[in-house]
């Protein structure tokens, strides 16, 4: 992998990591474009570690509310009295939410690396979420604001999250549906599913470093990846929190479902191939 082929590949998960339009469909579609062998073990571990850049970014964005419920949780756990606080349930529901795709991601990882890496399954979950996703928006109520977050609502969003270890899903296309599903408002939907997808990223990360360094990646395009992800990402979350204040999402599925089509018809016209 070139620092060329790194800087690319980190811009497309920046962009694409918080957008509800699937990151790991993305740098399929771009690691495919760039003649990478999207299966290889050490190019799906590339596109992992990278994320670090886009933790970094919502963590930064984010720290405020990170810092005051990570306090507010550690007050909690040592003063009872506390404990009825929104800011420390918030800490409990984030835990609590993350812990579905880590179980699932870590079970189900040769799966994930190995078969569900073509675009075939990119093209159809792609398609298939955006449905979802507009149902979503039509059919969710989107009264309720973060701070009427209840504990079902973490665990029903992640468990959801888990859907997004398919290719084309979108961990946050994934989380953001079934936010607005449960109630919660666009905004309230979206910053959940930040703060859900910061551990589900970090373990994701770790657990494919090793993979990432060896073989024909190595350590130059994986920092390099990382820090354009870094600058990207930030830039990306804040444009979305921004843009669901007062935008519905459902033109993210459009565009989901045009991309998937386009994909389909490259497929079958043997232009491209699967893997």
């Amino acid at each position: 992998m070139s620092i060329w082929d790194a800087i690319i590949l980190g811009i497309v998960e920046g962009l694409t990591e918080f957008l509800p339009v699937s990151s790991t469909g993305h740098l399929t579609i771009a690691s495919k474009m760039l003649g990478l062998k999207i299966d290889d073990p050490a190019v799906t571990a590339f596109t992992a570690v990278i994320q670090f850049g886009a933790i970094a970014a919502v963590v930064l964005f984010l720290w405020k509310d990170i810092s005051r419920y990570a306090v507010a949780w550690f007050r909690g756990l040592r003063n009872p009295e506390h404990r009825g606080e929104f800011d420390h349930r918030m800490g409990w529901f984030v835990i609590v939410g993350s812990l579905p795709i880590c179980i699932v991601g870590f079970l189900a990882k040769d799966i994930i690396s190995g078969p569900l890496r073509s675009l075939w399954w990119v093209a159809g979950s792609l398609i298939a979420w955006s449905f979802v996703m507009v149902a979503a928006e039509r059919l969710g109520s989107k009264t309720r604001p973060l701070e009427k977050i209840t504990l079902i609502d973490s665990i029903v969003m992640g468990v959801i999250q888990c859907l997004a270890l398919i290719p084309g899903v979108s961990r946050s296309g994934a989380t953001i549906a079934a936010g607005l599903f449960r109630g919660l408002d666009r905004v309230a939907a979206t910053r959940m599913a930040f703060l859900l997808g910061i551990p589900a990223l970090v373990g994701a990360a770790v657990f494919e470093l090793k993979d990432a360094l060896s073989g024909d990646v190595g350590i130059a395009p994986v920092l390099v990846g990382t820090i354009v992800s870094f600058i990207v990402g930030y830039a990306s979350v804040a444009w979305l929190i921004r843009f669901v204040a007062k935008h519905s999402t459902e033109v993210f599925a459009f565009y989901r479902v045009l991309l998937g089509i386009v994909i389909l018809i490259l497929l079958m016209t043997s232009t491209i191939t699967a893997t």
